[in-house]
């Protein structure tokens, strides 16, 4: 198979022109830029917000006026993850993709599906004229995977749709009613640097090859988190040796499961084959554990030229155990909806800052807003008790699940009719934009659905190429028989 064979050829044609626009969260000027023209190009009703969010209109088809209005709706801005040893810069370089088998990949580096394809088949259903549609508003919001700003920063009026779609799940064949509400919790410790005591050697400890993924839609996969081995492997060395913890590094962005993570330690240079040893047990018992989740698991070892500086010994001890103390995963599951994780955290990222500060980035996610505050305080006394400094992200609401959707009931009807199947109606343990919509439009009627998508915020990423037509023939059909206007 070759990509000008995919389809639906539209939506795969539009999605590898934005693989070509560089889009990382916080940096979507260009795929602004883009979308601008393509609506100025094709003569459809097109404006622009101040924080960068992008409505396209496209009237309603001959015989369709009377519809209500559907606004699409997809996020811009896509997770910048590559594997260490790419090269590639996510600010100018497009991103290179291929087949493999029935999925389409990129080379090294996220896919960014997770949004692009949702932006690719708006694009697709603006300027197919062969649909039959009421009114259609494509709404674009920038920055939704850092942050959700653009959503945020949506005023009331800017669109004025009856119903939306969002198209940014990731398992075709369910549709999505309801999602997790969201918050980050950051904690800082300050620390001295003092010297590395002659006779030292140092070394590079790394963890790599895990899976990670995203931390809300991956998170009951129990995949290894990179921080938390390293710290484990780390506070083994230090009850044992003369331990000085030089560097710190794990992890990147706050909804990804950290796939990566390395120290840079000194010890006694008569320490240096009983370290060796140690890794070695310690990488054969963490690999036992993970052989299912985490198979291509690597913990490594290398000598590094001496570091005469390092983190003072009390720093080193309590951010140790706050790191090893700091809850990881699933913390509990829906007591409503079988299957679904209520309440979880991610221990996302630890990073040495200039001025002597260690910055440590977590998250925690719930469909309950008690239990969302509960796990994230939890966490805020862990790195209280050690001393660090502790704030809370804004947050964001969750979206309580509306069982008696009208929208709902034409995706259902839709799918059984075009599929011979039922679809799935699920909420998602990962956020979605919806939760913010609804603050501000609380009369929208809401679905969320996708095609299939795997390893999303990791290099994995991949996405299942007989999904996308199912997605867009469904979608198609729900866009046909959207209700009437009352």
């Amino acid at each position: 198979m070759e990509k000008k064979d995919l389809k639906p050829a539209g939506v795969f044609r539009y999605f590898e022109e934005i693989c070509q626009v560089p889009r990382p969260s916080k940096h979507e000027e260009k795929i602004v830029a883009f979308l601008k023209d393509f609506g100025l190009k094709h003569g459809l009703e097109t404006k622009v917000d101040d924080a960068g969010n992008v409505l396209i209109r496209k009237p309603a088809t001959s015989g369709m006026e009377s519809r209500k209005t559907v606004v699409l709706q997809s996020h811009v801005d896509m997770v910048c993850e590559k594997n260490n040893d790419v090269t590639h810069d996510f600010m100018n370089d497009p991103i290179e993709t291929y087949i493999d088998g029935e999925w389409l990949r990129a080379r090294g580096t996220t896919l960014g599906a997770d949004n692009g394809i949702g932006v690719a088949t708006e694009l697709a259903i603006l300027t197919d004229d062969t649909l039959e549609h009421g009114p259609i508003e494509c709404l674009f919001t920038i920055d939704e995977e850092t942050g959700l700003t653009g959503a945020f920063a949506l005023q009331e009026g800017f669109f004025s749709g009856d119903i939306l779609l969002n198209l940014d799940s990731e398992d075709e064949g369910e549709l999505f009613i309801g999602c997790a509400g969201g918050v980050d919790t950051v904690a800082e410790f300050s620390y001295r640097e003092v010297d590395v005591p002659q006779g030292y050697f140092c070394c590079r400890v790394q963890v790599k090859g895990l899976k990670g993924g995203h931390s809300g839609g991956d998170i009951h996969l129990g995949h290894a988190n990179a921080n938390k081995l390293l710290t484990r492997f780390l506070t083994q060395c230090a009850d044992k040796y003369d331990l000085y913890l030089c560097q710190i590094d794990g992890g990147n962005l706050r909804n990804a499961i950290p796939r990566e993570a390395h120290a840079l330690i000194a010890l006694p240079e008569a320490d240096k084959h009983a370290l060796r040893t140690d890794l070695n047990i310690f990488a054969a018992e963490v690999q036992d554990e993970y052989h299912v989740t985490d198979p291509d698991m690597e913990l490594t070892l290398e000598s590094e030229p001496f570091q005469p500086r390092a983190i003072d010994r009390d720093t080193t001890q309590r951010l140790l155990q706050a790191l090893y103390a700091c809850p990881h995963g699933v913390y509990a599951m829906s007591q409503d909806i079988p299957g679904l994780v209520e309440t979880s955290t991610n221990l996302a990222s630890v990073k040495m800052r200039p001025g002597n500060v260690i910055r440590i980035e977590t998250s925690q996610r719930s469909s309950t807003a008690s239990a969302k505050q509960d796990i994230a305080r939890m966490v805020r006394t862990v790195f209280r008790m050690a001393g660090a400094t502790v704030t809370f992200g804004e947050g964001y609401p969750g979206w309580k699940p509306n069982t008696h959707s009208e929208i709902l009931e034409v995706a259902t009807e839709s799918y059984r009719r075009l599929f011979g199947t039922e679809a799935k109606v699920k909420a998602i343990h990962a956020g979605l934009e919806c939760g913010l919509f609804l603050d501000k439009y609380p009369a929208l009627d809401m679905l969320s659905f996708g095609p299939t998508l795997q390893g999303v915020h990791s290099p994995d990423e991949r996405m299942l190429i007989p999904s996308v037509q199912r997605f867009w023939d469904h979608l198609v059909d729900i866009l046909k028989h959207t209700p009437v206007k009352k």
